[in-house]
């Protein structure tokens, strides 16, 4: 896998989501595991921005980022804080699987967990 769509993963898993919008397929699949599936370029282009319009009233602290390319899969594990105006934080864990047909972003696995003082070891 290029180098190319190791940062495209990145950018997605970082939030800087308007850099992969160039790299979306048309029928692109966004699966987030125990949620909804988006089907389509425009949908996941719309989630996207539903979710920066969220992002850009907390601050994102990430402790750990990491990107491992295999093969047409590139994989990115996550653990980032968000918090808000009022001081309330929010961890979480994430893994994003990423499918690439050639440069294009074809398929995107997401697996979140909020982190609590319960289930963090």
């Amino acid at each position: 896998m290029s180098t190319a769509a190791s940062k495209v993963a990145e950018a997605f898993s970082s939030h800087r989501f308007s850099q992969v919008y160039p790299h979306l397929a048309d029928d692109v699949r966004w699966r987030n595991v125990g949620g909804d599936d988006i089907v389509g370029r425009d949908l996941v282009v719309a989630k996207c921005e539903e979710s920066a319009q969220y992002l850009s009233s907390v601050t994102t602290t990430f402790a750990q980022l990491e990107t491992i390319p295999a093969g047409d899969y590139v994989v990115v594990q996550s653990e980032a804080t968000y918090t808000d105006g009022g001081g309330d934080e929010s961890r979480v864990a994430s893994c994003d699987v990423y499918q690439f047909a050639g440069d294009m972003l074809v398929a995107i696995t997401s697996y979140n967990v909020e982190l609590t003082d319960s289930n963090v070891r």
